[in-house]
């Protein structure tokens, strides 16, 4: 247990209260129809896009999706030929300017009994307000210090914002393990043979609207790693400019000043919390 203050741990504890918001009433729900009948709500759509949408699905035949008066509407088919079909869609948003930093990697949308239904551009997902999925790691020391990673400031999103000392979204073809151990070598230089301790800690869902563009919906999968007091983390791949060690208090204090991305705010709370129970 560390020494917090009361009034800091219930700012954090009201803050983590939070986590979930609902889609603005203006957005338009997409729903997902299964073969059996049953049918829910997986995404929404920023009413700016709405106008280009449908000129596009009244000029163009795209099997398996339907624009109605309600919402748009995905049918269940095979994964391939869904995701082809929406594939047509996000790019045509995407040349229309509605979809910045396309990075050519895919997520999918899983439901609850972890079937895969389709696969899709990341940067379309929050476009679509699907739920996607991510990794966040807290690296700790026995002294009570936390390993945090400043975003680059060529990040398309929050750069230049403190980060866990590695996270990032869990690809079409990954599970949240591999997706955790990929990400601490990327972003921070842990080896496999340290990385394979990370302890899985449980999951925040994320929901908010995204300024100008869409609707953030992810799952996070934390898990944290106890690091030794010489390690020294050293990023591989460009998008962490640089690390910190920090106590908790100011890791606490950092979150509060919003220094943090929203998503590691929230991961960072919880592993403060979580110590000082």
């Amino acid at each position: 247990m560390t020494s917090l203050s009361t009034s800091t741990l219930a700012a954090l504890e009201e803050m983590l209260l939070n986590t979930a918001r609902p889609a603005p009433a203006d957005f338009m729900p997409i729903y997902f129809l299964r073969k059996d009948g049953v049918q829910q709500t997986i995404g929404h759509l920023n009413p700016d896009f709405m106008p280009h949408l449908q000129e596009f699905l009244n000029s163009n035949s795209v099997p398996l999706i339907t624009l109605e008066n309600d919402g748009l509407r995905l049918y269940q088919g095979k994964p391939k030929d869904l995701s082809e079909s929406l594939g047509l869609i996000a790019n045509s948003l995407r040349l229309s300017g509605f979809i910045p930093s396309w990075r050519n990697e895919d997520f999918a949308w899983i439901d609850q009994s972890g079937h895969k239904f389709f696969r899709l551009e990341r940067a379309a997902f929050r476009t679509f307000g699907f739920r996607s999925m991510a990794t966040h790691i807290n690296g700790y020391t026995n002294n009570n210090t936390l390993w945090l990673g400043r975003r680059s400031e060529n990040k398309p999103t929050d750069p230049g914002l403190l980060d866990n000392i590695a996270a990032g979204g869990i690809t079409a073809d990954e599970t949240p393990w591999m997706s955790a151990r990929r990400e601490l070598w990327e972003e921070a230089g842990i080896p496999s043979q340290i990385a394979e301790n990370i302890e899985p800690v449980g999951c925040i869902h994320m929901r908010r609207p995204i300024s100008s563009r869409g609707f953030h919906d992810e799952q996070l999968f934390i898990y944290d790693l106890e690091l030794t007091t010489n390690f020294i983390p050293t990023n591989h791949d460009g998008e962490v400019s640089g690390f910190i060690e920090v106590s908790y208090a100011e890791a606490a204090a950092r979150i509060l000043a919003d220094e943090f991305t929203i998503d590691a705010a929230f991961v960072t709370a919880d592993f403060i919390l979580r110590r000082n129970k």
